[in-house]
């Protein structure tokens, strides 16, 4: 079910962007994504699927990232954290987006969390 919950942005290509003046501005964020990265964004969303397959129906909502730039943690719903992924899948960078509105931490995992859980499911489903 593809769709783009975000928004255009309004200032796309105009040399006149006032976000311009805030500096901080890597011209590498206009290369396209190598097949390699390509490739790790795919799997990254075939395993999103599996994980919020999984996890939700136990309550989980989402993903949480320790983000190494600020020092704070980022809770992201599955919902978003796709559309993140699928976004720069097709358009080679994320647009920035609201956090997650009051959290509850234990409603969140870690990427490698998910991972060793479905890992777990995978073993005894194969062990039986």
């Amino acid at each position: 079910m593809p769709h783009d919950p975000m928004p255009p942005d309004p200032f796309a290509g105009d040399p006149e962007d006032p976000s311009m003046a805030l500096g901080d501005h890597d011209t590498d964020d206009d290369l396209p994504l190598g097949d390699e990265e390509r490739a790790e964004l795919l799997a990254d969303l075939t395993d999103l699927a599996v994980y919020q397959a999984l996890l939700e129906p136990r309550g989980i909502r989402g993903i949480v990232v320790d983000c190494t730039d600020c020092g704070e943690c980022h809770y992201h719903d599955w919902e978003l954290l796709r559309a993140s992924l699928e976004q720069l899948l097709h358009d080679g960078r994320m647009r920035p987006h609201e956090p997650a509105f009051d959290p509850n931490p234990s409603e969140y995992v870690t990427w490698e969390y998910c991972r060793g859980y479905a890992d777990g499911v995978t073993e005894s489903e194969t062990s039986h």
